[in-house]
């Protein structure tokens, strides 16, 4: 019995089995609207037996978009477009989330492939950003700190573009907690230099993110799965560490939380990670068996017998993969094959079936 292709139930939803997709930036929208190229992109992966496609981290506000190319979820327009992008993952038998995001300090950067680096100038396209605390990230503008009202705006935004995500369709609900974007910039002491209730305490740098739990949840209600995304450490001396994220996720459970998606780094340019196949497992494993928190596992999984193995071993209750999927969409239904497990293919792809 394959643990991989087992279901897994969280609230109202039953997803097929616990080999998901991860948020992938494609930084190819239009004003926020995403377009074919993420409907192209984000279905195959539902056709090739993912239990779960996760859509790419998504702008609350049009300040909080990581670059201009980024999608958002400020505006109905921005909510229809989603529509028959969420119908179609359904209609392959995958269960569809989307990540909502506010990038921080990390916000109004080029994307990719641009020439350019570094931050986009207003002149541009670009704007100013926002984050805990004027301290800028290596090679950045310095962003504005946010004032208190700043935070109830931002607060009610991971709100308004929760509904919309469910009026969209949508199946979870994640939030970007991680990679050195804002909710994760008022968790480290790095970037949060606060002497209010928002800064110094474990508790007070949490506030925040604990607050957005509480509005989605209130939006989500008790049938849809919430997730919540964390960099378990920054891998920098003096940053948020593995047992400050341990009490975290602890907190964020209790507050209406299902799973922490746990990743690490991201929020400093002099981060020093060990990067290896499955490098970032000992940290979910770490979440999980502090408190028995669900968790999903990330970070270089590119195999069906390894991620078969985090599970085995107990590190997590499901895993997630990002690269894998973009080098073969229908990693699930390969892995199946490897592990001997019978799943169900689209009929139209069944002369294909390995025999």
């Amino acid at each position: 019995m394959s643990l991989l292709f087992s279901p897994l139930t969280i609230r109202s939803r039953t997803f097929r089995n616990r080999l998901w997709v991860s948020p992938m930036c494609m930084y190819s929208a239009v004003d926020g609207i995403v377009q074919e190229w993420h409907h192209g992109h984000l279905t195959p992966f539902a056709s090739g037996g993912a239990g779960l496609i996760v859509a790419e981290a998504t702008a609350v506000v049009p300040e909080g978009r990581i670059s201009p190319r980024d999608a958002g979820l400020w505006n109905d327009e921005q909510r229809d477009a989603w529509v028959p992008i969420v119908a179609a993952i359904h209609g392959r038998g995958g269960l569809a989330g989307i990540q909502l995001a506010h990038a921080g300090r990390k916000a109004s950067t080029w994307w990719p492939w641009a020439p350019e680096r570094g931050s986009v100038p207003v002149a541009s396209g670009g704007w100013t950003t926002t984050a805990p605390s004027a301290v800028a990230f290596d090679g950045f503008a310095e962003p504005l700190a946010l004032d208190l009202a700043g935070i109830e705006r931002i607060v009610a935004a991971f709100a308004a573009a929760a509904r919309r995500a469910l009026e969209a369709g949508f199946d979870v609900l994640e939030l970007h907690g991680a990679h050195g974007y804002l909710l994760h910039q008022f968790l480290s002491p790095l970037s949060n230099r606060r002497d209010d209730d928002y800064g110094g305490t474990l508790e007070n740098r949490a506030r925040l993110l604990l607050r957005v739990i509480d509005a989605v949840r209130a939006v989500a209600g008790e049938d849809i799965p919430l997730f919540v995304r964390i960099s378990a450490t920054d891998h920098a001396e003096g940053g948020f560490t593995p047992e400050e994220a341990a009490v975290v996720s602890t907190w964020a459970t209790q507050r209406g939380a299902d799973l922490i998606d746990v990743s690490s780094g991201g929020l400093v340019a002099h981060q020093s990670i060990d990067v290896f196949p499955g490098y970032q497992v000992p940290l979910a494993e770490s979440v999980r068996q502090s408190g028995r928190i669900p968790v999903s596992a990330v970070g270089l999984i590119t195999a069906a017998a390894q991620a078969e193995q985090v599970l085995a071993d107990g590190a997590a209750d499901a895993v997630f993969a990002g690269r894998e999927w973009l080098r073969d969409p229908h990693f699930a239904l390969r892995a199946a094959h490897e592990l001997g497990v019978e799943v169900p293919w689209p009929p139209q792809y069944d002369r294909a079936r390995w025999r």
